[in-house]
Parts: C-alpha cells; structure tokens; sequence
C-alpha cells in the first residue's frame, strides 16, 4: 500500500525533509530554509555519547523541538504517538497510514538498509508513505536518496532502538486548524525567539558557550584520541553531509534569513544574511580542518580550528543580539 498522488519533499536535513513532506501533502509548501527558521533552528551542542566513541558536534536546536516549533508557529496542529510496545507501535504507523496520512517517524539511522555509514544515531527522521508485506517505503534527505525503501524488520529495530537522542516508537502527523497562519508574523516570532534561546543556553555545552567550549575541547580530543584519522575525519563528514553540524545549518539559517527580508522587505534582515555568509563559509572552514587533521595527524590544523571556533561564537552571539534587536 503506498498513499495514491504522494507528494515528496526534497532537502538536505532530515527533519526538514520529513516535515516538509508531511506539509507538502496538506497543502503547504515551503523552502527547506524557511522551515528551519520557522523551526527556530538554529543551535549547537558538543556532547558525548555512549553510543559513539568520539564527541557529537551538533548545530540546531535538539531533537523534537524544530517540528513542535514550525507547527506552533503556523498553528498547525501536531500529534505525536509514543509507545514501548513494538507491536503497537507498529499498528500506530498502519493506522495512520491507511488512513491516508503521511508520518514522521523517528529512527536510529544505524539500521536502515539504505544508510552507508553505520554508526547509531537515534535522532533521524523520516517520512513514510507506504509498506508492502516485506518493505517500508520512505522518503529521506537527497544525499541519502530521495524516496527510499527499508525492510520492515530494520524499520521496527530502527523504531526501536534505545540511547541519546531516541523516543519510544515515535510517530507523528500534522494536520492544518481552521484559522490560517500569517507568514510574516510567524517568521518574526520565530527568529526572535531563536535569538532569546540562542543567547541564553543552560549548560556550556549549548549555542555560543557550547562553540567556545569545543574550541578548547578538540585540543584534549585530538591528544588523547586513540584513532585521530577516524574520529576527525568522520566527524567532518557528519557535520557536512550527514548534517549534524558544519554549514549545513548555518546555510539554512542564512537562506532563511535572505527569504524573510524579501516578505519582511527589510533592510536589516538583509545585512544579517549577508553575515550569515561569512559565518557559513567559517563553519565549512572548520569541518574542512578536521579532515585535514585527521588525514595528516597534526595538531596544526586543530589549532587552526579552534581559534576560527572562537571567533565563530562571537560573530554568531553578535548576530543573534543583533536579530534580537531588529524583532522587537
């Protein structure tokens, strides 16, 4: 059963993917970068985890929140379903697709048939459209490959999984409220309250301070690494392509940023983007760097991209003040 004139949503992140996709199906289409905004998105954690052997460099807000911020701020109304039961969480998922809905579903990208790279990571999203009797059929980012298919045993294990970042067999759908959202009202809220969360982090792990903190952090990391080619190469590689940090976000957040000043039709917006480039060519500079540390082995180029590290906080703290301004 697959879900007749499905409409999928392309894109480079996979909760903007997945919600772009369950969006696209109700009605509503909008760029990938306005979904990040409108997600209040922009964030950075550095955080170690048990399931992976070497830091996790992140660079949005954490898991859940960007889909319960969008639908908050286009008063749509999200539902989410939870459930330890493997057996029903697999009838949630039928249910809702035989009754014609496109789901999210939250997954443990380490099992997925179609995933190369295997390490655990249980915050990715995905949209289902439909199953048969020995696959689900999905649609993920574009660098994962579109519309894709994975059994169903790997989906349930996927579902399933437990550690950092998961949810017990969480699905959810959106559905739209009778009062329709004002874009140009939802885009100021959002951005001004990305820039109040952003310049008030809990724990030094967190946005500008997490950034600072990871400046000084990489230095141990590299020294006291038992495979520095390993850890610095695959972490350039999630931050780029599997989208975990890097520019990724910080492109998106750019973009957003340069489509809002247009509808906004706003001078300072618009000098904010043009900011936002320098910062996303940075934070391509120090995903760049890791490669190369981890390739020759030498600590020149952790220096290099801790100090760029440190300048990166406070272009992005001096942004998000800045935006803060513009919003009131």
């Amino acid at each position: 059963m697959k879900l007749e004139n499905f409409k999928s949503f392309k894109g480079q992140h996979c909760e903007t993917t997945a919600t772009g996709s369950l969006l696209k199906n109700i009605g509503i289409e909008l760029s990938e970068p306005m979904l990040f905004g409108l997600g209040e998105g922009l964030g950075f954690i550095f955080w170690r985890m048990k399931t992976i052997d070497f830091p996790f460099i992140g660079g949005r807000v954490k898991t859940d929140m960007l889909t319960d911020n969008i639908c908050r701020n286009l008063n749509l109304r999200l539902e989410v379903q939870e459930t330890s039961s493997v057996k029903k969480a697999w009838k949630n998922l039928k249910t809702q697709l035989d009754n014609g809905n496109v789901v999210g579903v939250k997954l443990d990208c380490y099992h997925l048939d179609y995933f190369t790279s295997k390490i655990h990571f249980a915050g990715h999203y995905a949209a289902m459209y439909g199953y048969d009797d020995e696959f689900a059929y999905l649609v993920d980012t574009d660098q994962q490959g579109g519309k894709v298919k994975t059994s169903l045993k790997n989906l349930e294990l996927a579902r399933n999984e437990k550690g950092p970042m998961s949810s017990r067999n969480l699905i959810y759908t959106i559905k739209k409220n009778e009062e329709v959202f004002d874009l140009p009202s939802a885009i100021k809220i959002a951005i001004r309250n990305n820039a109040i969360t952003y310049l008030n982090p809990p724990i030094k792990n967190l946005t500008y301070k997490g950034i600072i903190k990871t400046s000084v952090e990489i230095k141990k990391w590299f020294k006291n690494s038992p495979d520095v080619k390993r850890d610095f190469q695959t972490t350039a590689m999630l931050m780029e392509r599997a989208g975990t940090g890097g520019s990724l976000f910080r492109n998106l957040y750019r973009d957003f940023l340069k489509e809002s000043a247009v509808i906004l039709k706003s001078i300072e917006l618009n000098q904010c983007y043009e900011n936002f480039i320098e910062i996303a060519i940075h934070w391509k500079e120090v995903s760049d760097l890791f490669y190369k540390a981890g390739k020759t082995k030498s600590i020149d180029y952790i220096n290099s991209a801790s100090d760029l590290l440190v300048e990166l906080a406070e272009k992005e703290k001096q942004m998000m003040e800045q935006l803060l301004e513009i919003t009131k």
